[in-house]
């Protein structure tokens, strides 16, 4: 592969470093309305395989993006009519639990513990434990009217959310329905001294954003819905809502099997009072962790995005120290991508003259 290239002229050089600056302080200025843009651009690369794929038995882009619209809308009509009321049941319920979890532990399992550490028996003060808790949840309340009532009595807010509702679907009909021929239109752009590198990091950055996004997303369903299942079997309340949020936090190494076991660990110790719940419990998680490392990472997610999971823990904090939330989702695509770069950059120098030398 050759490294040399035509020397760019000056005035090209800041031309395009203009072009750079400019784009950029668009995107910062024009941020408040762009999300819609963005959450479209991401619905429309994940279902793109999906309509190449049906374009293949001879349907037409339109049809087969007409098709997968009528998927999507029939998945999510399944996922708000069953799924999210009985999420919202077991959530209603698990609060109403929690006194007669905090009287259980106070009577039961912390004397217990204490009996077992050698400590007085009023070394746990669950009193100030229940009035800390009250005091956050008359907190928490306040806030929470605060933010719906700001919400409520905002029409600006109100019908931002509302256009954004009903924008991302339109633009990504539109995106996924030229999203081919927006591509050639890049592809015809490029300047072609470069054009070979970066269709190839292209390929390959697809490649792994591709293998993330859509297997990483199939193996957290997958999880959530093994562990909630073997938590139902075992007699678990609460199974759905804990093996859910077991399978949404599995994106993180190791982060959702400890969370789950906690949690259904701490309730199940609640509902049955003996060890052997507990080791069943955690007979779940160890048959789901088994699961995911030998059956649904190999054959959803492969061996091509290649990340230490060292990596993903660091790259999870970071982007939520400097992104917060927000950076949290974006952290492990990023990183991915960053990785495509790294290793195009370790090849460049490897056939750079400084390697050489």
């Amino acid at each position: 592969m050759s490294t040399e290239r035509p020397e760019i002229p000056a005035a090209e050089r800041w031309a395009v470093l203009a072009g750079v600056l400019i784009g950029g302080g668009l995107i910062y200025l024009l941020a408040p309305i762009l999300t819609p843009f963005l959450v479209s651009a991401i619905l429309a690369y994940l279902c793109d395989p999906l309509v190449d794929r049906l374009q293949r038995y001879k349907l037409s882009r339109t049809v087969a993006v007409v098709v997968v619209y009528l998927l999507l809308f029939f998945l999510v009509l399944l996922l708000l009519l069953v799924l999210v009321p009985v999420l919202y049941q077991q959530l209603v319920a698990l609060i109403q639990s929690i006194p007669a979890y905090l009287e259980l532990a106070q009577n039961t399992v912390l004397p217990w513990l204490a009996q077992q550490l050698g400590l007085a028996p009023d070394t746990f003060d669950m009193g100030h434990l229940k009035q800390l808790l009250s005091e956050q949840w008359q907190a928490a309340g306040s806030v929470l009217k605060d933010v719906i009532g700001s919400v409520l009595y905002s029409g600006m807010t109100a019908l931002s959310w509302i256009m954004n509702l009903v924008l991302i679907p339109v633009v990504t009909f539109y995106l996924l329905r030229d999203w081919d021929v927006m591509l050639a239109r890049l592809h015809e752009l490029l300047p072609r001294s470069w054009e070979p590198d970066v269709v190839r990091l292209a390929r390959n950055t697809d490649e792994v954003l591709g293998a993330f996004m859509r297997g990483q997303m199939l193996v957290m369903l997958a999880l959530g819905a093994i562990y909630a299942l073997g938590l139902w079997l075992v007699g678990r309340e609460f199974a759905l809502l804990i093996g859910m949020l077991a399978g949404l936090l599995s994106f993180v190494p190791y982060l959702g099997l400890v969370v789950g076991i906690l949690v259904a660990g701490v309730a199940g110790l609640m509902q049955f009072h003996d060890i052997v719940h507990l080791l069943l419990i955690a007979g779940v998680f160890v048959v789901g962790q088994l699961l995911e490392g030998m059956v649904l990472t190999p054959k959803l997610v492969g061996d091509r995005i290649g990340l230490h999971p060292v990596a993903v823990i660091f790259a999870v904090l970071a982007g939520a120290q400097l992104f917060g939330f927000v950076g949290v989702l974006l952290a492990l695509p990023v990183a991915a991508v960053a990785m495509v770069l790294l290793r195009f950059a370790q090849e460049r120098y490897r056939h750079s003259q400084l390697f050489s030398r």
